[in-house]
């Protein structure tokens, strides 16, 4: 297939160009949690041609996208998450996700991780140079960002995090020279956690909206077009047809993150 003929229209955009594209193929980027906003996600990096730029395994030189997520397909994850259908009700999401985004653009290098994120197996992230948080809660929310933090001054991570509820969401990005962090953000976990999507609802096309800011995000990043959203968040309002922008500050009371306690 031609390269070409397939980023044609990213390459006429001047922030982008022959060199953006080459930046792209070249990424490696994690994405942890393939629910309603991993899916949208995934599918834009791949079609954007992210990760095409290593070799057929994979490798340490090479692009590749990595897919996190311990989780089986369910009916009710197919109202929002668009990758899967009836027939990969049961089967592992990373299983499924990743035959779909190879039929979408096979050039493109996907390492599959069927585990958790956990303290255990944070050593996944470190060949990854941006970590896309599409995760469902703070336990993993934190732990992703204290990855990020832990490993930032060798590996340059880039954390470019989203999250949706209801008709509502969010994105932001971290980076090592932002001097932020999700924990300025949101200092600690809400009391109650009940914030999760089987209790409060999501509408499908929302996480699609902020599935694909986030992946637009990472693209910006990657081709360093435009302004970064570090610093600042973004907040989505599905209901009133809004958004605004909210700038972050240190959190001066933060201790140094941690590297346990995420039970």
């Amino acid at each position: 297939m031609s390269t070409s003929e397939r980023y044609e229209r990213h390459i006429v955009v001047k922030e982008i160009g022959g060199g953006g594209q080459q930046a792209l193929a070249a990424a490696k980027v994690a994405i942890v949690g393939l629910g309603g906003l991993g899916n949208p996600l995934a599918q834009y990096l791949v079609a954007a041609g992210v990760g095409t730029g290593g070799d057929t395994k994979g490798d340490i030189g090479g692009g590749k996208i990595g897919l996190i997520d311990d989780d089986v397909v369910e009916l009710s994850n197919l109202q929002r998450q668009i990758l899967f259908c009836e027939a990969d009700i049961g089967k592992p999401k990373v299983q499924c996700a990743a035959a779909r985004l190879k039929a979408l653009n096979s050039d493109c290098h996907i390492i599959t991780h069927q585990c958790r994120l956990t303290p255990a197996t944070a050593d996944i992230l470190e060949d990854y140079d941006i970590i896309a948080d599409a995760s469902d809660n703070f336990t993993t929310r934190f732990l992703i960002n204290d990855i990020c933090q832990l490993q930032s001054t060798g590996q340059k991570k880039v954390l470019v995090s989203a999250a949706c509820t209801q008709f509502a969401g969010h994105i932001t990005t971290f980076t090592p020279q932002s001097g932020l962090n999700y924990r300025d953000f949101v200092p600690e976990a809400p009391t109650p956690q009940d914030n999760h999507c089987a209790t409060q609802g999501i509408i499908g096309a929302v996480a699609g909206v902020v599935g694909s800011l986030q992946a637009l995000e990472i693209i910006k990043e990657i081709t360093k077009a435009g302004e970064s959203l570090a610093g600042r968040v973004l907040i989505y309002d599905g209901l009133a047809a809004t958004t605004r922008l909210v700038q972050l500050s240190p959190d001066k009371n933060l201790s140094p993150p941690p590297t346990h306690n995420y039970d």
